[in-house]
């Protein structure tokens, strides 16, 4: 399969490009700053490198000619804090990767997100009300944009197959081992590895369990 990732050239992106490697896919790295990645993937003979800001359709809808399925890891660095953009920078990038989609006939899309987007089927928990209001305080740009990315996927038509695979606080840790549920079932919690959420993506392409539906992700 052929595969276009954004933000791959983040911690969590760099792993989602090898794990997509690693079961022999095809893949476009869509990258503001190319140099970013590795030798050791650029030198790959599966990969392609498209380079291109958030904010060009053009660079982007040539990125989604002739692949199968996108797969994002683009999130807001919280870290910036106030400083991050009230204009919902990414929610407006989906946009724009959305219409190349279309354009592109490209149904499926797997994309990152948090528990900030809320879902139907959570159930409360302290812990991640705890998380997502203190996001939402003191990086509200971020949380903002979080909400935005969250309502505009699920708000594309039925042919659109999303899913949004929800992270809480990723680590740097090398398991793989996940579970994914929803907000509050008793079985999620507030950690993940950056390595087991690339697992899941990859898992999900292949599988489709979770098409239309945006599940919390975490370490068992």
């Amino acid at each position: 399969m052929k595969v276009l990732i954004f933000g791959g050239t983040g911690p969590a992106g760099l792993l989602l490009i090898k794990e997509a490697l690693s079961k022999g896919h095809t893949v476009v790295i869509y990258a503001r700053s190319p140099q970013k990645v590795p030798q050791d993937i650029t030198s790959n003979p599966s990969v392609t490198i498209v380079e291109g800001q958030l904010t060009d359709a053009d660079a982007i809808s040539r990125a989604t000619d002739g692949v199968h399925a996108v797969l994002s890891a683009l999130g807001p660095p919280v870290a910036q804090g106030v400083t991050y953009p009230s204009n919902t920078p990414l929610a407006q990038a989906y946009g724009l990767i959305l219409d190349a989609m279309r354009k592109h006939d490209v149904k499926r899309i797997i994309l990152l997100g948090t528990a900030s987007m809320k879902d139907e089927q959570d159930k409360f928990s302290l812990q991640f009300k705890l998380l997502v209001t203190g996001v939402a305080l003191f990086a509200h740009g971020a949380y903002k944009d979080v909400v935005a990315i969250g309502d505009f996927i699920r708000g594309q038509p039925e042919d659109v197959l999303w899913t949004i695979a929800r992270v809480p606080l990723l680590t740097s840790g090398a398991g793989t081992n996940h579970i994914a549920g929803y907000i509050g079932d008793g079985k999620t919690n507030t950690k993940l590895s950056r390595a087991a959420f690339a697992v899941f993506v990859l898992q999900e392409l292949e599988g489709n369990e979770w098409c239309r539906k945006s599940p919390m992700i975490s370490s068992p």
